[in-house]
């Protein structure tokens, strides 16, 4: 499937950036999410993610195939304040990236991960998350003692 046809099932604005942003979009706080919700969304980050940064910050990324747009469309319905790029074509390759940054990845999606990913659920993901904890441990510190947004 290319880009274009895929059909969002909401108007989307595709920004300089790439970032794909429903037209009407705000950062809410995340709503509170079901264990079944926490459960996807740990098993796609182990499974499928990137923990990373960019030498300021950290950033959690999450690339798959277009043919996966729902499910991207789902995890930023449940965290809202992360952000959906493109669709993009590549290589051959058509793709969505999502990805969780500065707020909203420690106020909504470390809380996730930390409470559930450990050695004895996936020790290579675990390694790799506690790796990117350490190496931005100052940001991820400024960003919880922050005010909190209105």
């Amino acid at each position: 499937m290319t880009p274009e046809e895929v059909k969002p099932r909401r108007p989307f604005h595709v920004f300089p950036s790439g970032e794909t942003t429903d037209s009407c979009a705000t950062t809410p706080r995340v709503a509170e999410l079901s264990d079944f919700d926490r459960g996807v969304i740990v098993g796609l980050l182990i499974g499928e993610g990137s923990f990373g940064g960019d030498g300021k910050q950290p950033q959690v990324t999450l690339r798959m195939h277009v043919r996966h747009e729902a499910l991207f469309r789902w995890l930023v319905e449940r965290l809202p304040a992360t952000r959906l790029y493109g669709p993009y074509s590549h290589g051959g390759r058509s793709y969505y990236q999502w990805m969780a940054r500065g707020r909203a990845l420690v106020r909504d999606v470390l809380p996730i991960l930390e409470h559930q990913l450990n050695d004895g659920l996936d020790g290579h993901a675990a390694t790799r998350f506690r790796a990117m904890l350490e190496r931005y441990a100052s940001f991820i510190e400024r960003e919880r003692t922050r005010r909190p947004l209105e």
